[in-house]
């Protein structure tokens, strides 16, 4: 495969199976100025479907790093207004949203980390809005990545620069199926699997999930009524889609206060252009209480500091060591792809969707259910073959969920 020939490919995934949009819809994209030969195709795949109107919201990550570097101190809460409003149009009118993905892991790296903490709250609480429609599944949404130099020359530093693309791309297309027959039916299937997963998972009921591996020792537990979801969602409209191309894994609800013990992180965090490796988090009542980094440690201290919610978990999410992500066997440094290698958590905010009811309820009821309330939502990793996860019954009793990082029950 290469990147042009299978862009056309990509491009029909993303809008017939991601987005799963409508005759008569409207979409809007989010992409970086280097994804414009994606953004292209994907617009002529949405007007093929009967799109009406494909708008594009342009942006720079480049800018980012020339604002960190050269903006006035002072400055750094500042924010685009105009653009979480239009955002926020968009979604309350129904239209499908794509969001590329197309950052370099490493851009601010060396940045004062309060220079980069004081943008991602910024942006984070302008934004809040958007992300309660998005979290609570407003209207269909996608996000999917492409591969640009600077991703590419982090995920394959030894191999020459025109390699490192395709190598990335290959990676990608495989994660995406787009080496399949007819990836459109692939991912049919793969999503029906992953469906038949969360039913077996909402059959059990489990008020917990307890981790063991190396450096984990872990009990979460799970909010009284949450629900498992996975691969495919519907939105408040009825229109089924699939959030995350790629996908492998199934997720619900932690109950913020019920999290005790410790893990260690399986793989890398990119949080703002900035690394965040080999960490530790100790829990007591659902709170991060102390942790360490080999690397970031000022930037996740920073990140768990965020807000109330911020150092309290708001997903709890299951992926097999054998996903397609992880067969390629590379590092990603980018958290759309990682974190379908591995099992995770996440940092903040809690999917409403993900509690019976949930999308009726005020914040204070969602809290009160053990939801968690944040401006933030961060994913970080810590499945490997080395880590089993047990279901805890109300009886005390467990059961095997994975084993070795792989499913322990079938479907």
């Amino acid at each position: 495969m290469s990147i042009m020939q299978d862009l056309d490919k990509y491009a029909d995934v993303i809008v017939r199976v991601g987005l799963n949009l409508q005759a008569g819809q409207r979409l809007i994209i989010r992409g970086d100025l280097q994804t414009v030969a994606l953004v292209r195709a994907v617009a002529r795949s949405a007007y093929q479907s009967g799109a009406r109107l494909v708008d594009v919201i342009w942006g720079d990550e480049q800018l980012m790093l020339v604002r960190a570097q050269e903006a006035p101190r002072n400055s750094f809460d500042e924010v685009p207004t105009w653009l979480p409003q239009a955002m926020l149009g968009y979604l309350e009118a129904g239209d499908a949203l794509l969001s590329i993905h197309a950052a370099t892991p490493t851009l601010l790296a060396g940045q004062d980390p309060e220079v980069i903490s004081t943008m991602m709250r910024a942006n984070a609480r302008a934004s809040k809005p958007v992300s309660e429609l998005v979290q609570r599944n407003a209207s269909a949404w996608t996000v999917i990545a492409f591969p640009t130099p600077g991703w590419a020359a982090q995920v394959c530093p030894d191999l020459p620069p025109d390699q490192q693309m395709e190598q990335l791309w290959q990676a990608i297309a495989t994660a995406c199926r787009l080496d399949a027959p007819d990836p459109v039916v692939a991912w049919q299937r793969h999503v029906q699997e992953l469906d038949a997963r969360s039913a077996y998972m909402n059959e059990r009921r489990y008020q917990a999930l307890v981790y063991r591996g190396p450096g984990t020792d872990l009990t979460v537990g799970l909010a009284d009524g949450h629900l498992w979801a996975g691969g495919g969602s519907v939105s408040e409209r009825g229109q089924a889609f699939v959030p995350n191309l790629p996908t492998d894994e199934i997720f619900s609800l932690p109950h913020a206060q019920r999290v005790e013990g410790v893990l260690r992180s399986s793989r890398p965090l990119n949080y703002g252009g900035n690394l965040i490796d080999d960490f530790t988090l100790r829990f007591a009542q659902g709170r991060v209480t102390d942790l360490s980094a080999s690397v970031g440690e000022e930037t996740l201290r920073r990140l768990v500091a965020t807000d109330e919610g911020s150092a309290r978990l708001g997903e709890v999410a299951l992926v097999p060591v054998s996903s397609p992500v992880a067969r390629t066997g590379l590092l990603f440094a980018n958290t759309l792809f990682d974190e379908n290698a591995a099992s995770h958590l996440a940092f903040g905010n809690g999917y409403r969707f993900c509690i019976e009811g949930g999308s009726d309820l005020t914040d204070e009821a969602f809290a009160a259910a053990g939801g968690n309330l944040s401006i933030v939502h961060v994913d970080f990793m810590l499945g490997s073959a080395e880590l089993d996860i047990d279901g805890l019954n109300a009886d005390g009793s467990t059961e095997p969920v994975m084993r070795a990082g792989e499913w322990a029950f079938a479907v």
